[in-house]
């Protein structure tokens, strides 16, 4: 019952990032090009979903076991932004190689091998991510029972909102913006937390680029079961563009995922197991490294802008 249940949710995760074209480098990009940050927030959002119920978790002493973290240090900026070059250079982030992907964008199947290529390469040759883990942060485990009933109420409110503005034409036709998208994601995660424990695709990958395959049980069958989700999502959408790679775009997403192996290692974790796991816990160093990330794109977006600009 719970492999079916949690190969279902993990469908749903890569469903849900495919129909909502989540994605970190497109909420950057529509923050410099157009001046909204309508993704982003959805992003975010998705953190403060996540934060609430792992709250709610622990309050009714439901929490499995919470990976520990580790202290802030500058291996994490580094490491942010090395994920920031990577996701530009790759044309997406985490997230978005799964939506790419599920809309047959097949260039982008070359990026979790070069994810593997570079956090092996820093495995091997950098030595990182040997910094002290620190414990679960005080204040998740001393929660008090008087939040559960403010969360319950601000998640009401919240998807009371969203329902009005759909009703009332001030939200996309689609069910699948942004914001809907992401809390689909963050709520398939926390029920997938339960299920089988702490789990994101790219520390999946981290994993098996490490030998640690046979450590992986059930949460090695999450990972084809997600793009399998976001392969359904754009097949019914009607997305699926069969872009047959070409070798220097092959190269691109290749080249983009040994930054993002590099920069991941460094953290530790890729910005999907950030947003979802690191941030939401309150872990310093994963804010830092989300941060950095975000500064290095939004800058790279900017050169490129001010770029086509001078030379037009």
């Amino acid at each position: 019952m719970i492999l079916l249940a949690s190969v279902l949710l993990a469908l749903l995760m890569g469903y849900a990032v495919q129909r909502g074209g989540t994605c970190l480098v497109a909420a950057l990009e529509e923050l410099v090009g157009k001046h909204r940050w309508t993704r982003l927030r959805a992003l975010l959002e998705t953190s403060i979903w996540v934060l609430g119920g792992f709250v709610l978790l622990r309050a009714f002493d439901r929490l499995p076991m919470v990976p520990m973290g580790y202290p802030l240090h500058w291996h994490a900026a580094l490491g942010g932004a090395l994920l920031g070059v990577g996701a530009f250079i790759n044309g997406g982030c985490a997230f978005g190689v799964v939506a790419r992907i599920g809309s047959g964008q097949w260039a982008w199947l070359a990026t979790p091998p070069g994810f593997l290529a570079g956090f092996a390469l820093a495995g091997r040759s950098l030595g990182v991510t040997s910094a002290m883990p620190v414990a679960i942060p005080d204040w998740l485990q001393q929660v008090p029972i008087g939040l559960v009933p403010l969360i319950l109420a601000a998640t009401v409110a919240r998807l009371g909102w969203l329902a009005w503005n759909r009703r009332n034409g001030s939200a996309d036709a689609s069910i699948w913006t942004p914001h809907h998208a992401t809390i689909v994601l963050g709520i398939a995660f926390l029920l997938l937390f339960v299920c089988v424990g702490a789990w994101a695709y790219t520390d999946i990958l981290a994993e098996l680029a490490t030998g640690r395959f046979m450590e992986l049980g059930l949460r090695g069958l999450l990972l084809p079961a997600m793009f399998a989700g976001a392969l359904l999502g754009g097949w019914t959408a009607g997305n699926w563009e069969h872009r047959w790679p070409s070798l220097p775009t092959l190269a691109r997403c290749f080249c983009g995922g040994v930054l993002m192996g590099l920069g991941s290692s460094m953290v530790p974790g890729g910005n999907d197991s950030l947003i979802l796991f690191g941030m939401p816990l309150l872990w310093p160093n994963a804010w830092l490294a989300f941060a950095c990330m975000c500064l290095v794109v939004v800058l790279a977006l900017w050169l490129v802008a001010l770029g086509r600009r001078v030379f037009q």
